[in-house]
């Protein structure tokens, strides 16, 4: 088993994406543990839970048993990378997109000034980019972590050990 640093929340630090992303996988950890049986959670309803009801599964699947097993699967694609075995021709197809594209601009750029400017105004643009990226994924980031732990509450509550271990 992999051990993660636990990184301390300093005020520097708070809003860090590691921070982000221990807090999250922390939760789901704690809810894992704390649920021992994990298929009491089918046929739970979710309308109690605002929470848990903005987190968007398939239709057919509103159960709390769903969200548990997708809060695990996210954990697992974030302790693991993203999965693309389901979507492997897309995952191939779009890098190879990306290949052609970064390498077609690369070439061309050689031979015209005004291309070098746009590559500039890129590469300017990358910095707006990532932190518009990061403050979206710190936010889902604290979405998650707030459904984890709204999810084993509610176990709790529904197997009457509330309180339990607090």
């Amino acid at each position: 088993m992999m051990m993660m640093q636990q990184l301390q929340d300093s005020p520097n630090q708070k809003n860090s994406l590691f921070n982000a992303m221990n807090r999250f996988i922390g939760a789901v950890n704690n809810m894992d543990q704390t649920i021992l049986l994990p298929s009491m959670l089918r046929d739970v309803p979710l309308e109690e839970e605002k929470q848990l009801a903005s987190l968007k599964v398939d239709e057919d699947e509103g159960d709390m048993y769903s969200y548990y097993q997708l809060l695990k699967s996210i954990r697992q694609d974030m302790e693991w990378g993203v999965r693309c075995a389901a979507a492997d021709e897309r995952c191939k197809e779009s890098m190879k997109v990306t290949r052609t594209s970064s390498s077609a601009s690369t070439a061309s750029s050689s031979s015209s000034s005004d291309e070098d400017e746009e590559e500039e105004e890129e590469d300017a643009d990358l910095e707006k980019q990532f932190q518009y990226h990061l403050v979206g994924l710190q936010g889902v980031l604290s979405k998650l972590t707030l459904q984890a732990n709204t999810l084993t509450r509610r176990y709790t509550k529904e197997i009457g050990i509330a309180g339990w271990g607090q």
